[in-house]
């Protein structure tokens, strides 16, 4: 079954597929302190985002694992 933090995991990806995000604008909606909604920290661990300077700022992405769940999970939604 899928659970909610995988599903908030993939909003999450949405998300910051939909357009360049900094690091702090990330960690602003998406850090959490309860441990049953560790979104941001399950995707991190799991390799389906990363942090990249790019310009003398720290962006956040989704890795091309990410994509590929969004893909798995979403076929036919347009391409990221």
């Amino acid at each position: 079954m899928f659970d909610a933090v995988e599903s908030l995991i993939l909003d999450l990806l949405e998300w910051v597929a939909s357009g360049e995000k900094s690091y702090d604008e990330v960690m602003d909606t998406w850090r959490t302190s309860c441990p049953r909604f560790p979104v941001w920290e399950d995707a991190n661990d799991r390799g389906l985002v990363a942090k990249q300077h790019v310009n003398g700022r720290i962006v956040v992405r989704v890795t091309p694992s990410g994509l590929a769940l969004l893909e798995q999970r979403y076929p036919h939604s347009r391409a990221m």
